[in-house]
C-alpha cells in the first residue's frame, strides 16, 4: 500500500505536534492572546482604577500579586498590561511586514538602481541607534499608544525587507520562475503568485520574533515615560516599583510584570525557535 504524499506544511504541523515545548508555548502564547481579546472585546471587564483592599497588601489568595499604593490589585493591572502588550505586538507586526515584505521583493526582483535605493534606505534607517529612533518619533507623534504603534511600526520592517530581499534574489533565478516568464506572467503576478509563497515559511518565523521585539520596546518606552499614558503597562509598573522596592521592600508588583513579560517573550520564541526547526526541509522529525 502506497502512503499518501505528505505537503511541506503538513510536514511541518507534524513536527511541531511532535514538540513537548512547542506544544506548550502556543498554549500559553493562546492563553495571553485570547486574554486580550477578551479585553479589548469588553467579554472580559476588568477595572483597574477601583481600589480592592489597602495599600501595599502582600500576595494573598484573595490579591494573587498583592495591592499597590493605591490598594488596587496587582493582578488585574498585570493581566491589563497583557492587553497592552499583544496589542502593540500585533499592530506593529500588521503594519512593518506589509512594508518589508513589499520593499524586499521589489528591490529583490528588480535589483539594479531599485535595489540600490531600497538598501540605501533601509541601511541608513538601520545605522540610528533604534532606541534614539523611537524617542524621537514618539516625541514627534506626542505621547501615548497611538504613538507607540506608529513608532514601532513605521521602524522594525527594516529586518523583514532584508530577508525578503535575500530569499527574492536566490528565487528568481529558478527554472519555475524562468517558465512563468515564459507563459507570460507579468512581474506582479510572478512575485504575489509564485515568489511570496515560497518566502512565508521564513517569514512567518520573522513575524514571531518581530511580534516580541515590538513588545520589549513598549515596555521601554513606556518605562521610560513615552509610551502608553493612563492605562497600566508592564513598562509603568516597573517604573512605579523602583521607590516601592527601594523605599519599602514592596516587591510584588515588579515580580508581577517581570513574569507576565518573562512568559510571553519566552514563548513567543521558544514558538519561534521550533517553527524555525519545523519549517527545515532538512529537519528529520
Amino acid at each position: 500500500m502506497i502512503d499518501k504524499p505528505v505537503s511541506p506544511g503538513g510536514k511541518a504541523l507534524r513536527r511541531l505536534l511532535h514538540d513537548p515545548s512547542a506544544v506548550i508555548s502556543f498554549v500559553v502564547t493562546f492563553a495571553y492572546l485570547a486574554v486580550a481579546a477578551l479585553i479589548a472585546t469588553g467579554l472580559l471587564k476588568i477595572d483597574f482604577t477601583v481600589s480592592a483592599g489597602a495599600s501595599y497588601l502582600p500576595p494573598s489568595l484573595e490579591h494573587w500579586f498583592g495591592t499597590d499604593i493605591f490598594g488596587r490589585d496587582v493582578f488585574l493591572r498585570v493581566i491589563h498590561g497583557a492587553k497592552i502588550a499583544i496589542s502593540v505586538g500585533f499592530v506593529t507586526t500588521l503594519i512593518a511586514m506589509p512594508i518589508g515584505i513589499v520593499l524586499g521583493s521589489i528591490a529583490g526582483y528588480y535589483g539594479g538602481k531599485i535595489d540600490d535605493l531600497i538598501v540605501w534606505f533601509y541601511s541608513t534607517l538601520s545605522s540610528i541607534p533604534y532606541l534614539l529612533l523611537l524617542l524621537a518619533l514618539t516625541f514627534v507623534l506626542g505621547k501615548g499608544l497611538f504613538a507607540v504603534y506608529m513608532a514601532l511600526g513605521l521602524t522594525s520592517w527594516v529586518e523583514i525587507c532584508r530577508i525578503t530581499r535575500g530569499e527574492v534574489m536566490k528565487l528568481r533565478e529558478r527554472d519555475f520562475i524562468a517558465a512563468a516568464k515564459a507563459s507570460g506572467a507579468g512581474s506582479s503576478r510572478i512575485m504575489f503568485r509564485h515568489l511570496l509563497p515560497n518566502v512565508v515559511p521564513i517569514l512567518s518565523v520573522s513575524a514571531s520574533l518581530l511580534f516580541v521585539s515590538a513588545i520589549k520596546a513598549e515596555v521601554i518606552l513606556s518605562f521610560l515615560g513615552v509610551g502608553v499614558q493612563g492605562e497600566p503597562s508592564w513598562g509603568l509598573m516597573i517604573a512605579d516599583s523602583r521607590l516601592e522596592l527601594l523605599g519599602r521592600g514592596v516587591w510584588w508588583q515588579l515580580a508581577g510584570a517581570t513574569v507576565a513579560m518573562f512568559g510571553i517573550i519566552l514563548a513567543l520564541n521558544t514558538l519561534a525557535d521550533a517553527l524555525r526547526d519545523a519549517l527545515d526541509p532538512k529537519g528529520t522529525k
